[in-house]
């Protein structure tokens, strides 16, 4: 099975390639990024971004992880990224993003994950997605609260980024939610 590509009104989401390590590696090697994210390391150097785009194909067979290259429609840059992490059994995902600094307050986040959201519920028949924010990153939760998440809770230094406890606050949506 091949990874599907999107086009909204301003974007286009699309598999990752090669091509675009470098520009990952610029867009989510920005320190601020970083500090907003779990998975993803400060210094974040280009090796990383090709071994990271490198484990898609396989995670995407696997119907584990899809991750979108969120890229202007018209200019084709690349401004961010989208994804599901999937859990088959249990018919749920966990949405995550990142986009560029330097693309922040544009609803480029908002415009992909709607996307995915729906891409997730239509076509991959989930039945539940969430995603989690830190505490210190509320600019997220509303990207949430605007694709239709609802907030589910809040967990206490829930996770320990650069040695220090962070908050995760928690939001979701289930199919039922958006018919």
């Amino acid at each position: 099975m091949k990874q599907p590509t999107f086009n909204t009104d301003r974007l286009t989401l699309r598999p990752f390639s090669r091509d675009d390590a470098e520009n990952v590696q610029r867009l989510a090697g920005r320190k601020q990024i970083a500090s907003k994210t779990i998975p993803i390391p400060h210094p974040y150097e280009l090796h990383m971004a090709y071994e990271w785009i490198g484990t898609h194909n396989q995670l995407f067979e696997k119907g584990e992880v899809v991750n979108f290259a969120v890229t202007h429609r018209l200019e084709k840059y690349l401004v961010g990224c989208v994804g599901l992490n999937i859990n088959k059994k249990y018919e749920m995902a966990e949405l995550g993003y990142w986009i560029g600094i330097e693309y922040w307050g544009n609803g480029y986040c908002t415009e992909a994950s709607k996307k995915v959201l729906e891409y997730g519920f239509e076509t991959l028949n989930l039945n539940r997605i969430f995603a989690y924010h830190f505490g210190s990153n509320p600019a997220s939760g509303r990207v949430m609260e605007k694709i239709g998440m609802k907030y589910e809770g809040f967990l206490r230094q829930a996770i320990k980024k650069w040695g220090k406890f962070e908050d995760s606050v928690v939001y979701g949506v289930l199919k039922s939610d958006l018919n």
